[in-house]
């Protein structure tokens, strides 16, 4: 008996997300159809002119905005910010820091120092855990 493999596919909004780019801003080719699992790798490893023009200048989806701010996407909603941003407008906000963004990024900055922190403690445990070693 011979088996037959199924090709595994998704939909264009999880192949976006995958790829980091804006579904609305990609051609529509890409919106209408689904995307294997060979074609997003190929996607990802030859990235066509759209796909590298998308990820340089945007416009970018929220996550994406948020890592490049250094904010979490909660603090962009926050801030005010709900659409997706070009990179060049990105960078405006960088450069403007608001008051908000500031905030934000301090609010990130603690939160990372909180979760180092934990898991410095937690490998201590299991360290404990162990016990000597012989």
């Amino acid at each position: 008996m011979k088996s037959h493999q199924t090709t595994q596919t998704m939909k264009p909004a999880t192949a976006a997300k995958k790829l980091g780019v804006y579904l609305p801003a990609t051609p529509a080719e890409f919106q209408e159809g689904v995307v294997s699992r060979a074609e997003l790798n190929e996607l990802q490893a030859t990235p066509p002119a759209w796909l590298q023009e998308l990820r340089s200048n945007g416009p970018h989806p929220r996550p994406v905005v948020a890592a490049k701010l250094g904010v979490s996407i909660a603090g962009l909603a926050r801030g005010g910010v709900v659409e997706p941003l070009t990179t060049e407008q990105i960078e405006a906000l960088k450069q403007a820091r608001p008051e908000w963004l500031e905030k934000e990024r301090a609010t990130q900055a603690e939160v990372r120092k909180e979760a180092a922190r934990i898991k410095k403690k937690n490998a201590e445990r299991a360290d404990q855990a162990r016990g000597p070693r012989p």
